[in-house]
């Protein structure tokens, strides 16, 4: 018995696709003699006609994959340190940070005014390396 038509019909009238259409295999005469969408509701609404539910693609294998997968994206960098920040940044940055606490030193009353022009000479060229060098540097010139 072919049924290609009323499959057709019911998957129209149900809003799905053809191949979730389902028949009951005993009510086959009564799917047979049904012509119109109005008698195809009727089947449906008897249960001759069903609609199979949604199949789905599991993401069970994508999840499990995930998470045993390696960790990425923790603190990598990419590139060297000069193409992150130029060698002028660091130098602009780093003699910032050591004249602001040459000058609360001076604020202080850690060093004096004679110090401090010398101190703030020898970071212009260079001759301070970090601000913990900077501190020993005034511990030496109260002595």
């Amino acid at each position: 018995m072919n049924l290609r038509s009323k499959r057709r019909l019911a998957a129209d009238v149900l809003g799905v696709g053809e191949d979730r259409i389902r028949f009951d295999p005993e009510a086959e005469d009564f799917i047979q003699d049904a012509i119109t969408r109005s008698t195809i509701r009727g089947l449906v609404g008897l249960g001759a006609i069903k609609v199979a539910p949604e199949k789905g693609v599991s993401r069970g294998r994508c999840r499990a994959k995930h998470r045993r997968a390696k960790p990425r994206h923790q603190g990598s960098f990419r590139g060297t340190l000069t193409s992150r920040a130029s060698k002028k940044t660091a130098w602009v940055n780093k003699v910032r940070a050591l004249r602001w606490r040459l000058t609360v030193a001076r604020d202080r009353n850690e060093v004096t005014r004679e110090n401090y022009t010398k101190l703030y000479r020898q970071i212009k060229g260079g001759q301070v390396r970090d601000v913990k060098r900077l501190l020993e540097m005034i511990k030496e010139s109260r002595k």
